[in-house]
């Protein structure tokens, strides 16, 4: 799978999980120490994210970095 494949479904799970918390992506930007628009990016395939902010995306959205990497 290319980059931006892989960025695209990464960036479905997470919008799919904040989206089963009812989380705005202000909240979770929040929850996290981010900026809306760092998440707005990442729900759309377009930011890389590193390993610590893929860690904190996960608690900010209490599950594991695991669930959000499975079946990429």
């Amino acid at each position: 799978m290319d980059k931006e494949k892989l960025l695209k479904k990464f960036g479905e799970k997470v919008k799919l999980r904040r989206a089963e918390l009812k989380l705005s992506q202000e909240e979770l930007a929040f929850k996290c120490g981010f900026d809306r628009t760092y998440i707005s990016l990442v729900e759309r395939g377009l930011r890389n994210t590193s390993f610590s902010n893929l860690s904190i995306l996960a608690k900010g959205l209490n599950t594991t970095i695991g669930s959000l990497t499975k079946d990429l």
